[in-house]
């Protein structure tokens, strides 16, 4: 990247890491406007920083700040998103206008992976990618997230897709675009909340080393995508799969009675099922976030590890 990209904003730190070679774990910023309540969002985003930085790399957190893409945003900045529920959330296909109208914006995974590419970040954590939702057959309501993957060479650690999803479309679809799903000592592709989705992943994989020498020769032999690594949360702070789908499956039907469409559709279901479980969902969110920034961290030391 530039020095001389405007639109692209580095920090010191973060800048110092990729110079000298140092691992850097990205992650997307729209789950701190739009995830958690305040000041629990805040609290969890500065920890997901403290767990990259004990695990021996840098974090680089994505935001668009004032008409610029942020990368390693400040203590201030984050909170600033923590307390300001009226910063929109930012997918790719959002990008140009927002950085035009020199506003926030709270960038997605598919953004932050714009963002991380140009930066040369090979790492990004998040607790749960998007993917296909229920009823794509008649809605075609598939993430940018996932198309996405097939232009940037980015190892993305999470715990599978986000439980409103469908999780055998979500890998059908990730296996036609030739994106590895990997489990890391899991045989079952994860749920986000819930340890199992009900889906084995295609391929596990249980020694740190051979995981970076995957990814790396992933990338060598030119392929120009990322790479999926997948690892669930703690089963002492899951939630059962079949409780949250059911829920998720009432939660769909009632927002498609009121109305509710687009972008907003998914705050409004994580909403709702965070209140019916009585907060359960918010424990399960902030230790999967943890757990998986602790693995984000320990796979980019490795890859750097790796002649």
């Amino acid at each position: 990247m530039s020095s001389r990209d405007t639109l692209f904003e580095l920090s010191d730190e973060v800048a110092g890491a990729l110079a000298t070679g140092q691992p850097v774990v990205a992650l997307e910023s729209s789950g701190v406007v739009h995830g958690l309540p305040y000041p629990l969002n805040l609290e969890t985003a500065l920890d997901m920083e403290k767990t990259i930085r004990a695990g021996g790399a840098v974090p680089a957190r994505i935001g668009i700040v004032a008409g610029r893409f942020v990368i390693g945003m400040s203590d201030a900045q984050v909170e600033l998103f923590a307390t300001t529920p009226s910063v929109p959330k930012i997918g790719s296909r959002d990008i140009g206008p927002v950085l035009a109208g020199g506003g926030h914006g709270g960038t997605t995974v598919s953004a932050a992976l714009l963002a991380a590419g140009r930066a040369g970040i090979e790492v990004l954590a998040v607790a749960g990618i998007g993917g296909v939702h229920f009823g794509a057959q008649e809605t075609f309501d598939v993430s940018a997230d996932l198309v996405e993957f097939t232009r940037h060479r980015i190892a993305v650690v999470c715990a599978g897709a986000k439980s409103l999803l469908d999780p055998a479309l979500t890998l059908e679809y990730l296996e036609t675009l030739g994106v590895p799903v990997v489990g890391y000592r899991c045989d079952d592709f994860p749920a986000y909340y819930s340890v199992s989705s009900g889906e084995p992943n295609p391929r596990r994989i249980d020694d740190p080393a051979v995981l970076a020498e995957a990814i790396r020769l992933h990338w060598r032999v030119g392929n120009t995508g990322a790479f999926l690594v997948t690892h669930p949360i703690d089963e002492l702070d899951a939630l059962p799969a079949d409780e949250v789908y059911d829920l998720i499956r009432r939660k769909q039907a009632e927002a498609r009675a009121a109305g509710v469409r687009g972008q907003a559709v998914t705050p409004h279901i994580l909403s709702a099922v965070g209140a019916a479980t009585r907060g359960r969902t918010a424990a399960a969110n902030r230790s999967v976030l943890l757990s998986t920034c602790a693995l984000a961290a320990e796979v980019a030391a490795a890859i750097k590890d790796r002649p």
